[in-house]
């Protein structure tokens, strides 16, 4: 887990040895595949136990509530996510403001599309320090695309480059969150690597477009 995986203190009892270190990893790891297949609502301790073949009572001398595993589950999803995006931008060519935001909106839509719904699930407010990782990844991946596209600025036509990829980060971001939630409820036919080629052609005609306002 990341740094803010929260500690014995919150209700989580990290391991010490490497038999309880497998353990727990089996339990994250049924907690996830269910969260990501039946939701929140179905979510309780008795079927992440049943999923691991290990017992509640295992799952309780980790975590103290439902709660507290949720959070562990939050901040392992979260931070896989922003390791997969800073990763796949550092490694991917960037000739140009087009590729720079390609990059980022092919590997945020790759990594929203692997976890399903879980994700607006995650990044939705709840409790204090669990809102807290939510809002703090979506801050993380913010920064990604300025990153990304900042060394870009100059191809940017709009009246206030800054202002513009901005907008265009919140946008972006947001777009994948909101695509998540309703996919299922809503399909539209199209799969993620065309949904992410046509997002990014209308990210880049914007950015790339003088504004017609003054």
């Amino acid at each position: 887990m990341s740094s803010s995986a929260t500690p014995a203190s919150a209700g989580f009892r990290p391991p010490q040895q490497a038999r309880s270190r497998a353990v727990l990893e089996k339990l994250l790891v049924a907690a996830e595949e269910i969260l990501a297949e039946q939701g929140f609502e179905d979510f309780t301790i008795t079927a992440v136990a049943e999923r691991s073949k290990t017992s509640v009572g295992a799952v309780y001398r980790r975590f103290d509530s439902k709660e507290k595993l949720v959070a562990a589950l939050k901040d392992r999803i979260l931070t896989r996510i922003e390791s997969e995006v800073g990763n796949a931008i550092r490694m991917a060519p960037q000739h140009d403001l087009a590729s720079a935001v390609s990059a980022f909106v092919h590997i945020l839509a790759s990594s929203f599309s692997t976890n399903g719904q879980v994700v607006p699930n995650l990044l939705a407010p709840s409790d204090g320090a669990s809102s807290e990782r939510g809002l703090q990844a979506i801050a993380t991946l913010h920064r990604l695309f300025l990153d990304a596209v900042a060394p870009r600025l100059g191809e940017i036509h709009r009246p206030d480059p800054m202002t513009a990829m901005i907008l265009a980060s919140r946008t972006l971001i947001g777009a994948c969150i909101h695509r998540s939630a309703v996919i299922r409820a809503l399909p539209d036919g199209i799969s993620w690597q065309s949904w992410a080629d046509q997002l990014t052609d209308m990210t880049v005609q914007y950015l790339t477009s003088p504004s017609a306002s003054t």
